[in-house]
């Protein structure tokens, strides 16, 4: 089901020894992307050029995306100027502003998502609208807003044994979060290094891609692959606070901010648990937080002429030598330590990407001059494909060919790009599915097979809309640059 080049893979490359730093934090989660979650990610990101439109302002074309709630023509120009000091004051009215916390709570009822240790939901969020904006409205002005513990539940990881925390903030605090958000993140995002590409504006992970081929095919193929080993989970607070008041001096601000972070955890069967270190996964303000605290380590590597890409927590230095992949790699180790960070003693090495092994970078595996979607992306994606596809499945077949249309759309805009034969295997998997489901309404048992493939012919399904992962890759192959 792989590429030959995937099945010769073999575990070469120069594998460099590292000290762990600091201990491991007991229930600490990876700080790696799955191809799945940036796909997702990604598809939340506006693409490059194309800004959304804000109504009534004239503002430069890199801050179209900023909410004109909060970010006036004048706070821009501001921005551009740069504030006295380099900090900014007064910003907590922005915050509690009820136009600012509108918006806010829109967004958080347009992703919908869990609730959180109270129980309460977007729809309800929704439906009581004028009422909670009042009250938060009221509770950030007077300075009594208090956050509330935030759920923990565990996530699997696929292909492991291991289980990865997730936080799960009440609805309100996502409310309060995201109006944090749209007042902080311009300010943080004019100081963020170009080559970081993870939960910013206007970025994506397919340029964070494009960026890595592009230094691949300039000679940079020794990859310092590294791993910060539970990065949202440990990153200390006291230095991220401290990171945020270098731009941020409004005191109710960064004690908002530090409420979050000490907010606390409930766990079932385990209570609140006190959260002394890091921001949680899921919480809305920990992608912005983590890029800041990460951004002096951007710009360490950019000043002294590194080639790095990050996406988030998740990061590879291209270099062109192995000598100059040990002198970087210590470069961030330092770094690190200094941070109160720690690399993956077994996960970070470095490697030649002209070598078998390669390396995997958002969901992709790099080896040898090619690409393609790595194991784990692909099997993550067909048991989504297997959730949706039951053989007693009671929905019409073109109901669930528009459900798996959905799905194969948004993976395969990711993915499409890559070699081998892994596009065409898919496709055929999924229609076997669909024929076993057939076969099951004809009162016939097993998969879909035999005879099948002249009753429901690929045509068959290509007649009903069925997307081909297939064409998809051929037409991106053909076109790489759309």
């Amino acid at each position: 089901m792989r590429p030959v080049l995937e099945q010769e893979r073999s575990s070469t490359g120069v594998r460099v020894p590292i000290v762990a730093m600091t201990p491991a934090k007991a229930g600490e989660s990876e700080g790696g992307q799955e191809g799945e979650r940036v796909m997702k990610q990604t598809e939340q990101l506006n693409l490059p050029g194309v800004p959304r439109a804000k109504q009534g302002r004239e503002v430069p074309l890199q801050w179209e995306w900023t909410e004109a709630e909060v970010w006036t023509e004048r706070m821009l120009a501001t921005l551009e100027r740069g504030v006295k000091g380099g900090k900014w004051h007064s910003l907590i009215d922005k915050v509690w502003n009820q136009a600012t916390l509108n918006k806010a709570l829109e967004t958080v009822v347009r992703k919908k998502g869990a609730a959180g240790v109270d129980g309460e939901n977007t729809q309800r969020l929704k439906g009581q609208r004028e009422e909670i904006i009042s009250i938060l409205t009221r509770q950030i002005r007077e300075d009594r807003y208090q956050p509330k513990p935030v759920k923990r539940v565990w996530i699997e990881k696929l292909g492991s044994k291991e289980k990865r925390p997730l936080g799960i903030p009440v609805v309100r605090d996502r409310v309060v979060q995201t109006a944090l958000v749209y007042v902080l993140e311009p300010i943080f995002e004019k100081d963020f290094a170009e080559h970081s590409y993870g939960f910013r504006p206007e970025r994506s992970a397919q340029d964070a891609i494009a960026r890595v081929e592009q230094l691949l095919e300039q000679g940079y193929h020794w990859i310092i692959d590294a791993d910060l080993k539970g990065y949202f989970d440990t990153i200390p607070q006291d230095k991220l606070l401290k990171a945020i008041s270098e731009k941020v001096a409004d005191g109710k601000i960064l004690g908002m901010i530090e409420k979050y972070l000490k907010q606390g955890v409930m766990e079932t069967g385990k209570g609140w648990q006190p959260t002394k270190t890091g921001t949680p996964q899921g919480a809305v303000l920990s992608p912005l937080l983590s890029n800041l605290y990460l951004n002096p380590l951007d710009h360490q590597m950019a000043q002294n002429g590194r080639q790095m890409t990050r996406y988030a927590d998740d990061f590879i230095i291209q270099c062109q030598s192995l000598e100059e992949a040990e002198q970087v790699l210590r470069e961030v180790q330092q770094w690190v330590e200094k941070a109160g960070l720690t690399l993956h003693p077994e996960k970070t090495r470095i490697v030649d990407a002209r070598q078998r092994g390669g390396f995997e970078f958002l969901g992709w595996h790099f080896e040898r001059g090619y690409k393609w979607p790595r194991e784990k992306s692909v099997k993550r994606f067909k048991q989504s494909l297997r959730d949706k596809t039951p053989r007693n499945l009671g929905k019409g077949l073109q109901v669930t060919i528009a459900g798996l249309n959905r799905k194969l759309k948004g993976w395969g805009q990711y993915f499409s790009g890559g070699n081998g034969f892994i596009y065409a295997t898919l496709d055929k998997w999924l229609r076997m599915r669909l024929r076993s489901i057939l076969r099951r309404r004809a009162k016939r048992k097993g998969r879909g097979r035999g005879r099948d493939h002249q009753r429901y012919p690929n045509a068959y399904f290509a007649e009903l809309g069925l997307i081909s992962l297939k064409a998809l890759n051929s037409a991106k192959r053909a076109s790489p640059t759309t």
